[in-house]
């Protein structure tokens, strides 16, 4: 299960997300991106973010530490934004943490080269997980350290919006032409032959088993938090299976360079001046 941490203190909203998600210290002494119950997506977003992260990192790719966080609403009464009090007031309660990686910068596909093997492997998980959200545009992965490390996927998994449909919505092939790491001639072969064997029900189980059950409750067409829990797993158990089958590029793409801030490499990766 999660480990879970108490908020201590609100640093700093993150403008760059939609949701608004800030940075907190919590008791362990750690600091966190926090994402709020309260913010306009609703906590579906931290039920993708759970499920999606956790079998990110159980499939050996880089994911930032995922913990629950319990939030006292009292810490937004003296926040001067009143977007961030209102926020932190409507989020009382349990709440998801990341990591916080201090230092990582933006990837950007023009400064920092991904190897096919790599790129096949994050192509193929985001194909699995239905992740519409990194394209090169915003690509939701940070450079710490030298190594690609995935944020942010609270929009996978769209078909858990209308659950009717998931079936059918999970079945469908995947896109990659405008993917971030599309121009990096990922090995979607070689991902599929090593991942998809380790997407197993036992694995998808014990990661659904890890988000809160407050998340799930009061889902309309289930009639408890295990039904949900295994919802997601039958909408994504027979696709690790196929998915590679059904990825597709439009185009040869060429690499474009998402504006993130401002850093230097050379293309081996290594950090230039």
């Amino acid at each position: 299960m999660l480990n879970e941490v108490i908020a201590t203190r609100y640093v700093t909203p993150l403008r760059e997300g939609g949701s608004l998600p800030g940075i907190v210290e919590a008791d362990d002494l750690g600091t966190y991106v926090m994402k709020f119950t309260g913010a306009g997506q609703g906590r579906k977003t931290l039920v993708a973010e759970v499920i999606c992260g956790q079998l990110g990192r159980r499939l050996g790719l880089r994911v930032p530490e995922l913990v629950t966080m319990q939030l006292d609403p009292v810490i937004g009464l003296g926040e001067p934004d009143q977007e961030v009090q209102e926020l932190l007031k409507a989020s009382g309660g349990l709440n998801l943490g990341m990591d916080f990686l201090p230092g990582s910068l933006g990837f950007d596909p023009l400064a920092y080269e991904v190897g096919s093997a790599e790129a096949g492997r994050i192509v193929w998980f985001d194909a699995l997980v239905n992740n519409v959200d990194r394209s090169w545009r915003n690509p939701n992965m940070l450079v710490w350290h030298g190594d690609l490390w995935l944020i942010d996927h609270g929009a996978t998994m769209i078909w858990h919006h209308n659950w009717p449909g998931a079936a059918a919505s999970a079945g469908k092939a995947y896109d990659a032409s405008d993917h971030v790491l599309a121009s990096f001639r990922p090995d979607i072969a070689a991902a599929a032959a090593d991942l998809a064997p380790q997407v197993t029900e036992e694995l998808l189980t014990g990661i659904a088993a890890e988000v809160p059950d407050e998340w799930l409750v009061d889902e309309p067409g289930f009639d408890s938090s295990d039904a949900v829990r295994r919802a997601y797993v039958a909408a994504l158990l027979p696709r690790a299976a196929t998915v590679a089958e059904r990825i597709t590029f439009a185009a040869p793409a060429a690499p474009r360079s998402s504006g993130a801030p401002g850093w230097l490499t050379d293309r081996r990766g290594g950090e230039g001046r």
